[in-house]
């Protein structure tokens, strides 16, 4: 059994461009090890018991530095327990409102998950950062039900290989950290490169080298595959807007994240 744990994070439009929303598979036989791997960490480096580890804020009892040590060692570990990436972006421009950006990427996300459960002839469970939404409970009773809705060539599909789909907090495992900081980690680069923000490059290309062995790729060439990065919506037909994604696209490529995915403004498939 398969388990995504999903995260969403630059939920403000005036704050970030893109919207993030992106969970981190952990295979069968991984939970345990991956548990024990984080226990290992946090009592290595002195973190309170009681502390909700997270991308930030640091606790009071580490120095700056400790704690970017911390974050390293946990996106160390994922990579070392086979933990997979899925992420999708959508310009906060494009989405309607946040609500509506986070419930069409759950889409997206569960939709990517449930190709990658195929490839493996594979079941998961799906566990979903808690947030405010009055409709997510009855969007998640529908996919259940029902599938998701409006793929290009089927509506809707059944998603048979998620066998549930769940609420998870902070605190409540040690999975929620490791989604929080892998998310994190992904959004500070590309908020880095949004804002233009000089100071904070190097931090970023360090951060994409360390989340970059998570990210599914294929041969021959590995690029990163649509499954597992994804800039959302797939036809892009405003310039001004096509042209953020692209910008993006191409500084993840430079940075060792390079999608499969074309910007395009012409439906290919």
């Amino acid at each position: 059994m398969h388990l995504l744990y999903c995260d969403e994070t630059n939920l403000s439009p005036s704050e970030h461009d893109f919207f993030i929303y992106g969970g981190v598979v952990i295979p069968p036989g991984a939970a345990k090890p991956l548990h024990d791997a984080v226990e290992q960490i946090r009592r290595r480096h002195h973190v309170p018991e009681n502390f909700l580890l997270k991308f930030n804020p640091r606790p009071d009892t580490l120095a700056h530095d400790d704690f970017i040590q911390v974050k390293q060692a946990i996106l160390e570990t994922a990579a070392e327990h086979s933990c997979q990436l899925i992420v999708s972006l959508i310009l906060h421009n494009i989405a309607a409102s946040p609500d509506i950006a986070r419930r069409n990427e759950i889409n997206r996300v569960l939709y990517h998950f449930e190709c990658l459960l195929n490839r493996e002839t594979s079941h998961g469970l799906v566990l979903i950062d808690r947030f405010s939404d009055t409709q997510i409970d009855a969007h998640l009773r529908e996919r259940f039900a029902v599938g998701v809705r409006g793929l290009p060539y089927t509506d809707p599909m059944r998603l048979e290989r998620i066998v549930g789909y769940h609420y998870s907090a902070i605190g409540q495992s040690h999975f929620g950290s490791v989604v929080d900081i892998v998310v994190g980690s992904f959004r500070f680069a590309v908020n880095s490169h949004s804002s233009n923000d000089t100071n904070r490059l190097a931090s970023a290309v360090r951060l994409l080298d360390l989340v970059g062995p998570l990210f599914i790729r294929s041969a021959p060439d590995l690029k990163v595959d649509e499954l597992s990065l994804f800039f959302s919506p797939k036809v892009i037909t405003v310039d001004r807007y096509r042209g953020k994604y692209a910008a993006l696209r191409d500084f993840l490529a430079e940075h060792g994240v390079d999608s499969r995915q074309e910007i395009t403004d012409t439906r290919t498939r």
